[in-house]
């Protein structure tokens, strides 16, 4: 792990399709808010898992975003941002 990476690369891997993916130093899509970009700290299927990993590591402040098997390519986004007639999430902010 801890390549950097879009959003789209990682939909396009076989590693990550399928598994929640733990992105650090995120940048946004202003129009969406969004990550489009972001280095892949960790993935796993079950997110209970990696959300304790995170937990337990020195990468608290993660977005941590669904992989969708379904989507590939460019059409790739983040599965928070397909969710039906609900607004978009704000991006995750970190607490010092």
């Amino acid at each position: 792990m801890g390549s950097r990476l879009t959003w789209p690369q990682i939909c396009g891997c076989d590693e990550f399709r399928g598994r929640w993916v733990a992105l650090d130093r995120c940048t946004y899509d202003p129009r969406t808010a969004q990550p489009t970009e972001g280095t892949v700290v960790d993935a796993d299927e079950d997110l209970v898992a990696l959300c304790s990993r995170m937990q337990a590591s020195d990468s608290k402040y993660c977005a941590i975003l669904f992989c969708d098997e379904r989507v590939t390519g460019d059409e790739a986004s983040p599965a928070s941002a397909r969710s039906s007639s609900l607004p978009p999430p704000t991006p995750p902010r970190a607490y010092h």
